[in-house]
């Protein structure tokens, strides 16, 4: 099953003004240059730069992402954001459920649930994050746990033209540590089967699974060419071209 590579990278809480906008136009300049090619690419940055992201992209291949929204389409919800206002200024993706987020607001699977289904009303992609701890990991839960959080976060509505499902082992991302190859391809493999039971096998063979966590130039080719990992979902790499676009050309 031929998928396309998507390389997304979420920049995360970093970047002010000048700095996301030297960023994105240095991204859509390497990408310019890079032709036609294969690959999807998306940039994430915060709320803040979506709109000036937005133009400096302009004219490149590159999609625009959000890292959270609520699942209100507006209302009473100091300090958060709509998908209808995400989709408003440009967004065709959003990022929901990444383990920071789990750990740092304390969302539930239940939450996440109700996001992606607000997103998709508003005809946006949801990047759905899953992934294990270290201390899961070491108790040989790491299908469990992720087999959990695709079962409660993915909507039964979801589809392969409208969810990407990222699996980011907690324990990986900004550490430097990665899994091996074979564990990678391993629990992707999984994942594929989980998908399957709940969404169908059609749509699970159709949809993208990401694979994050301390995804860099040097081993990027490794991981992008497994057989059930369909691109990455990248942090830290993103926010230099050179790195962000030495991860697309590893597999161009």
């Amino acid at each position: 099953m031929s998928r396309k590579l998507l390389i997304a990278g979420n920049w995360k809480m970093n970047g002010l003004l000048a700095d996301g906008v030297a960023l994105a136009k240095g991204v859509a300049g390497e990408v310019k240059a890079l032709g036609k090619t294969d690959l999807e690419f998306l940039v994430c940055p915060p709320f803040t730069l979506l709109t000036s992201v937005k133009k400096a992209l302009r004219g490149a291949k590159v999609a625009l992402g959000a890292q959270d929204c609520h699942f209100a389409v507006k209302g009473a919800h100091t300090g958060d954001i709509s998908p209808a206002m995400l989709k408003d200024v440009g967004c065709a993706y959003v990022i929901l459920g990444h383990s920071e987020r789990r750990a740092d607001h304390k969302e539930s699977s239940e939450l996440i649930n109700k996001k992606s289904v607000a997103a998709y009303e508003q005809g946006l992609k949801a990047i759905i994050c899953i992934g294990e701890t270290e201390a899961e990991r070491d108790a040989g839960k790491t299908i469990d746990v992720c087999a959990k959080q695709i079962l409660g976060s993915v909507p039964d509505n979801a589809t392969a033209a409208n969810t990407v499902i990222a699996y980011e082992p907690v324990w990986a991302i900004g550490t430097g540590k990665t899994p091996t190859s074979k564990d990678v391809q391993e629990v992707h493999a999984a994942i594929r089967k989980v998908l399957a039971k709940k969404l169908g096998k059609g749509n699970a063979n159709k949809m993208r699974i990401l694979y994050g966590g301390s995804v860099k130039p040097s081993n990027a080719k490794e991981f992008l060419s497994l057989e059930d990992v369909d691109g990455a979902l990248i942090g830290g790499a993103s926010l230099k071209v050179e790195d962000f676009l030495g991860i697309a050309k590893a597999v161009k």
